[in-house]
């Protein structure tokens, strides 16, 4: 063999070291996960669903894989700073977002750091349903009488939202359509203070997370009339779902972890059996559902699947209400 062949095949087999070797190092690091702390980001506040639902799984993952889990929260901008900061770290599952539903608008509502383009899925953790209520004052007992009373008095009818663009809005601007009447946007800075002003009287109707609702109930000056999901659920228990007498509608709340774009496989594996681990303590879901939350553990596979079905969903609710950014 001359001396060219010879460096050639001399290259060859370096080459093949080195990719073996590489390999066995993906595999080991694979293996190990995590081996420092793993931050979990929120997009909100300290208190709020998504931070709480954050610190009760990171305790637990932190005994499942004995590393600590840091909760980050970083609210602000309609979740998107902290959408960003998740989506723009290294993508090796040491940084993770707990993200919602709330974020999935907010963000295709920006196309900004959408869900499913800039990150991958990891899995679904929980979800939690909506309720729709109005004030008192308002003579209608049920669903059916509420798109009585609507139908009736187009445009008159007013509900509260947490904002353009939130949750709240996206559920009353479904519910409008699929019911055929007409109701009167009026945005707030966030849903309790809706939930306030129909206490006392100011603003008709609304459409607010479960947790947030029994204090308004007790009062006595809010009315709540259906529940969002599909099935009758005991997060809001003597509540029927709204889809009894408005046909197709449905709208969950949820709870989902995802790690930044290009996150290898075999992590994001790793971080859905701890989930899975976790998401089955009778402790972590009796805890979960005193916050209003219900475990739902799904692959990642699964979560992905929905992320894009919700994504197109939401989108053309956004185009049809002909709702954009606010300025």
């Amino acid at each position: 063999m001359n001396a060219a062949g010879l460096i050639t095949r001399r290259r060859a087999t370096a080459m093949l070291v080195l990719c073996f070797t590489l390999a066995i190092h993906a595999a080991g690091s694979a293996e190990v996960y995590p081996s420092k702390p793993v931050r979990m980001m929120t997009a909100t506040t300290i208190g709020s669903g998504p931070d709480v639902v954050a610190r009760l799984l990171g305790t637990r993952l932190a005994e499942i894989w004995g590393q600590q889990i840091v909760v980050d929260n970083r609210a602000g901008a309609s979740g998107l700073i902290g959408a960003e900061l998740a989506a723009k770290a290294a993508p090796d599952g040491y940084t993770l977002w707990m993200a919602t539903m709330t974020q999935l608008i907010s963000t295709t509502l920006f196309q900004k750091y959408m869900m499913t383009r800039d990150f991958d899925a990891v899995g679904l953790v929980a979800s939690t349903p909506f309720v729709i209520s109005v004030s008192s004052t308002l003579p209608v007992k049920s669903i059916a009488e509420f798109v009585a009373y609507a139908k009736a008095r187009p445009g008159q009818v007013m509900y509260g939202s947490g904002g353009q663009g939130s949750t709240p809005h996206l559920c009353m601007e479904l519910f409008q359509a699929l019911a055929g009447i007409k109701l009167e946007h009026v945005p707030y800075k966030g849903s309790v203070i809706a939930l306030t002003d129909m206490m006392g009287g100011q603003m008709h109707a609304t459409c607010a997370a479960a947790p947030a609702m029994p204090p308004f109930l007790q009062s006595g000056k809010v009315r709540a009339l259906g529940v969002t999901t599909r099935e009758p659920t005991a997060l809001a228990p003597g509540l029927a779902p709204v889809a009894d007498d408005v046909p197709g509608y449905e709208l969950v709340g949820w709870y989902g972890v995802l790690a930044p774009r290009g996150t290898p496989k075999e992590i994001i594996a790793r971080i859905n059996a701890g989930l899975a681990e976790a998401l089955r303590s009778p402790d972590i879901q009796a805890r979960l559902l005193t916050v209003g939350a219900e475990a739902a553990h799904s692959s990642a596979a699964t979560f992905t699947a929905f992320l894009q079905k919700e994504t197109a969903r939401w989108t053309r609710v956004l185009h049809d209400a002909n709702i954009h950014p606010p300025e």
